[in-house]
């Protein structure tokens, strides 16, 4: 029996830079940062809430993953912002909304009071999409 999920991949265009957006942006910790053999990189962040939950920085590259021109193909798929990755919590909205905006982080939908609940949405600097909701 599955009992839990303790990573998800996040495929992003430049692990230095997703490195400073989800740490010094989203306050995010580092979980694993090494070095996998040449110009390999294994980067997992977590929130700081939520420590047993890896989201893995992985970069586009041609290689085992992507084939034939595939990396570039995903890699233009991600600056499109095609992909909405999760839902994030957070305590206050409006608070969290404020203080990533002063952060530098785009938003694509302000937080806004749904049938669901109260959103916001934001892209990190791939152009990946998250939901981030207020708890009940």
């Amino acid at each position: 029996m599955i009992t839990k999920l303790n990573h998800v991949s996040v495929f992003v265009l430049n692990q230095d830079s997703a490195y400073d957006f989800y740490v010094n942006k989203l306050g995010f910790k580092i979980h694993t940062d090494a070095a996998m053999g040449p110009g390999m990189r294994w980067l997992t962040v977590c929130p700081p809430e939520q420590p047993d939950l890896e989201i893995t920085l992985m970069a586009i590259e041609d290689g085992m993953m992507f084939k034939d021109g595939a990396a570039e193909q995903m890699r233009e798929l991600v600056k499109k912002g095609t992909f909405g990755f999760g839902v994030f919590e957070c305590d206050d909205l409006n608070a969290t909304y404020e203080e990533l905006k002063s952060k530098g982080v785009v938003f694509k939908k302000p937080p806004t009071k749904e049938f669901y609940g109260y959103e916001a949405l934001f892209m990190d600097d791939s152009g990946n999409w998250f939901s981030v909701g207020q708890k009940k």
